[in-house]
This record gives C-alpha cells, sequence and structure tokens, in this order.
C-alpha cells in the first residue's frame, strides 16, 4: 500500500496510524502526491486545509479538517482523519484508539500530573479515542503503578542479568535467545564472562553509593544453565552488590521442563524472592504447535515443585490469542493457574514480531482473531478481579493481535517492583549479558542514555573487552551526574 504525504512532515505517525490496521502489509511511504495511480493508497495533504483521501477497492472516502498553524496541532488532526477513515473502512474498533506506544500508562500519569485526572481521562476519549474499558484499565493500573514508582529514589537502580538460552525457539518469538541444542558449548564461557561483568557493574554501583532496588535476571530462559552455574552467577551478585536493602530478587525460570528441585534449591539459598513459571497455555496441543517441549503435566509438577520452596511471589505467564487456541481453551488454562493459588499472573496478548517464525511462515491474523482474543482478556480481567487480582502494570507491542496489551495482575503486597519500574522507566536499569541494554537515568534532565551489548553469546564472548570498555561509561555517567 502506498502512503502520499503531501506538503507536510508528519510520516511517522501517519505510518504508524496504518500500520495499526495493516500490520502485516507492506507500507511504501512516499512525498508528494503526482505518482497517484490504479490500487490502494492514502494521500494526506495540508494547504489551506488538511485533508486525508483513502481509496480502496470499491472505496473511497475524503475527510477534511481546518489547519491550525501549529504542528502538533496539524498532526492530531491529520492523523484522527485517517484513524476515521480507516476505522469506518475495516469496521474494526481499536481498543487503544490512536495510542500507539508502548507505555500507555505512563503517558496517562504524566497528564494526571500535569492537568488533572479529568483533563487526562478525557484527552484519552476524546483525543486519542481510548474505549471506555481500556481507559477504566489505564486508571486502575496507574494507581497501583505509582505506589510502588513513589518508592524509588534518585540514587536507586535496578540490576537485569540476561541468560539468552532456551529449550527451544517458540513459533511467535524475537528475542535474541539461542537453542541450548545448538549453543550448548557456549553457555560456560558465557557465564564465566558475565560474572566478570557483573562484577565490574557492582564496582561502579558500590563507587557511586547507589541503592540497589530489584534484581532481575531474564532471558531466554535462566534455568537452562545447571545447578552449579546458576549458583556461581548467584554467589557473583550477592557478592558484587550491597543485597542488603535489595527488596526483590526474581529469576524467571520460565520453562517447565527446565525446572528441577536441585535448581530451585540454589534459587531458594542465593536470596532469590521471586520467580515465573510460564507455560503460556494449559493446552497440550497447542503447546505443540508454538514449539514447547514441555506439556500440562510438567508446568503443574513445576509449580509443585516450587511450592515446597516457598519463595515469596510466583508468576505464570499466558499469551491470549494463540493460533490454534480457543476461548475455552484459554479460559480453562487462567483458571488451572488461579486454581494453583498463584499471586502472579501476566496475561500476555500474542504480538507476531517480523523475525519470528510465525512471520517467516506467513502467518496473519484476522477481525476474528481479534474478537476471540477481546473475549479472552475480558474473561481474564472479570475472573482476575473476582478473585482478588490486582491490575499493577500494562504495556503495549507493535503487531499485537487486536492492537490489545500485556497486564500483570498481583494479589496486593506480591507485586513485581522491576516490572514497574523497568516499564516506567523510574531509575536507571544496570543491565548485564548478550542483547542487554543498559539505561542510565538523568532525573535533572529526565532523560535516559543507553548502553547496548552485544546481541548474540558467540558475539559476547568474542568481544567482551569492548563490553568492559563500554561499562567504563555508566561509570563516566554517574561521575558527571554529581558534579
Amino acid at each position: 500500500m502506498k502512503i502520499f504525504i503531501d506538503n507536510h512532515p508528519f510520516h511517522y505517525e501517519i505510518e504508524n496510524i496504518a500500520r495499526l490496521f495493516f500490520p502485516y502489509e507492506k507500507l511504501e511511504v512516499i512525498k508528494g502526491n503526482k505518482a497517484l495511480s490504479e490500487g490502494e493508497y492514502i494521500l494526506t495533504t495540508v494547504d489551506d486545509k488538511i485533508t486525508v483521501t483513502a481509496v480502496f477497492s470499491q472505496y473511497k472516502k475524503t475527510l477534511a479538517g481546518d489547519k491550525t498553524g501549529d504542528d502538533k496541532a496539524d498532526e492530531q488532526i491529520i492523523c484522527s482523519l485517517l484513524f476515521k477513515i480507516l476505522t469506518d473502512y475495516t469496521g474494526i474498533t481499536m481498543p487503544w484508539g490512536m495510542i500507539t506506544g508502548v507505555r500507555p500508562v505512563k503517558y496517562l500519569r504524566s497528564l494526571m500530573l500535569e492537568n488533572g485526572e479529568d483533563f487526562a481521562q478525557n484527552y484519552f476519549k476524546n483525543y486519542y479515542y481510548v474505549t471506555e474499558e481500556k481507559l477504566a484499565l489505564a486508571t486502575t493500573t496507574e494507581k497501583y503503578e505509582r505506589k510502588i514508582l513513589n518508592s524509588s529514589k534518585e540514587n536507586s537502580f535496578s540490576l537485569y542479568v540476561s541468560i539468552p538460552f532456551c529449550p527451544s525457539r517458540c513459533s511467535y518469538c524475537s528475542f535474541v535467545s539461542q537453542s541450548v541444542e545448538r549453543t550448548k558449548h557456549l553457555i560456560e564461557p558465557y557465564v564465566n564472562l558475565l560474572c566478570k561483568e557483573i562484577s565490574l557493574t557492582g564496582e561502579i554501583a558500590k563507587k557511586h553509593s547507589l541503592k540497589l532496588e530489584t534484581v532481575y535476571i531474564g532471558g531466554g530462559t535462566p534455568t537452562t544453565l545447571n545447578p552449579s552455574q546458576l549458583k556461581k552467577l548467584i554467589n557473583t551478585i550477592n557478592s558484587s552488590f550491597d543485597m542488603a536493602k535489595c527488596r526483590e530478587f526474581t529469576v524467571e525460570a520460565g520453562r517447565p521442563d527446565t525446572i528441577t528441585p536441585e535448581k530451585l534449591k540454589e534459587l531458594k539459598s542465593g536470596g532469590v524472592t521471586r520467580i515465573s513459571i510460564n507455560p503460556q497455555t494449559l493446552n497440550d496441543n497447542v503447546l505443540s504447535s508454538i514449539g514447547r517441549k514441555h506439556t500440562t503435566e510438567d508446568t503443574l509438577k513445576a509449580f509443585k515443585t516450587a511450592s515446597d520452596f516457598n519463595f515469596d511471589a510466583v508468576n505464570s505467564d499466558l499469551i491470549a490469542g494463540l493460533p490454534d487456541d480457543t476461548f475455552e481453551s484459554f479460559a480453562n488454562s487462567l483458571d488451572k493457574i488461579i486454581d494453583l493459588d498463584v499471586n502472579n499472573i501476566t496475561v500476555h496478548t500474542l504480538s507476531i514480531k517480523r523475525s519470528a517464525d510465525y512471520t517467516e511462515n506467513g502467518l496473519t491474523t484476522s477481525r476474528e482473531d481479534a474478537e476471540r482474543t477481546g473475549k479472552m482478556l475480558r474473561y481474564a480481567e472479570k475472573r482476575l478481579t473476582e478473585k482478588g487480582y490486582i491490575p499493577y502494570y500494562l504495556y503495549r507491542q507493535s503487531r499485537m493481535v487486536g492492537n490489545y496489551e500485556n497486564v500483570g495482575w498481583s494479589k496486593p503486597g506480591h507485586e513485581g517492583l522491576y516490572n514497574v519500574f523497568i516499564m516506567d522507566e523510574t531509575h536507571s536499569i544496570l543491565a548485564c549479558g548478550a542483547g542487554a541494554v543498559t539505561k542510565l537515568k538523568n532525573h535533572k534532565k529526565n532523560d535516559l542514555q543507553r548502553i547496548f551489548n552485544y546481541k548474540f553469546p558467540y558475539e559476547y564472548i568474542d568481544k567482551f573487552d569492548e563490553i568492559a570498555r563500554r561499562k567504563e561509561n555508566a561509570d563516566k555517567f554517574f561521575t558527571e551526574l554529581t558534579k
């Protein structure tokens, strides 16, 4: 599809609005309007008036609005006109309206702080066309998020540690994680160098008197490491940082088939307070279709094993909208997880990334898929609310089925603090490992400086000297911050 940008600079937002409705279609952005031809296209023009025309098969519509001369206002008008046309053409009601960003709750909060809650809610409804249902969810989530955010100080930070290995690659996944079958030989040298990076990072934190709030070991699947590797990793963290006031230590155990009593023993004895067991579904047929090697029985056994160690919090992830998953199957999965008395449940919406196997195999989603997914999410919100769970963090991704969201639900007092801090970009995140991104927060300027590690484990190992050199930039950042 061609998008013509005539006499205005708003191509980025125009393209984003079009992608809401056509997430899998190749969009070609062209400046000017002289190349109009047969076929489907969108023409956006700013002259004396702001006009948007959409031409599709047996459909043509033009809407116009008054030009204001203010770029921000004109951008909103042209996006709004396009949004209305595409809503009319497709018949799709976007639950989050024109919002395309990852952090709608953060944006809602900023509007509330600047102008009050009534203004913020009206802005979401009338400016972005967010539905009442999603506005209510965002407002409730913001209330619980705020309590956690207020506990962070300017010298607070969190530690993220990346373990980019998995038993297998899920069909929907685009993370830089490597199958253990192919990269087993890299794990031992990777862990050794990772521990060195953690030690370097700890020296920086101590030098600048930073206060560690949370630790999150993610991936990938951290429990692909064997017990001795896990022990070495956790001991390195404990010896490198002042853990006395650390409020949360999370390990994303993830795959049920990687969880053993021996591994959980090392986690518990090392001070880990929170783990995740993420089946995504309790339907064996769906598990097989998404590339998982475990079964529902494996998941239930993993939860039973974890209960013997009495972690402060256990999280479980489910995905709404998986291919071959029905509403009844999703509801059954959720109900069974609730019955296990898990105190954290994160409900994700399927997001099909460009580099995922689903995309490479040509999988797309339909309006019916979006409606089915919406029904799943509404059921999850109703059931979890009834059972005393609260929504405490929310974020969105591109190419989500139905343009929905991911929500973390928790029993009060068991919220995952790291999830809130990273999503709000509250304080600095010092990150170690392949694919990790350190985010350094300047509270005075309210901005972030990023330091990127190499993505793949083999790059991380081969170029570790460069990784160590880049860590010096974090030291320089905190030195400059205190001048």
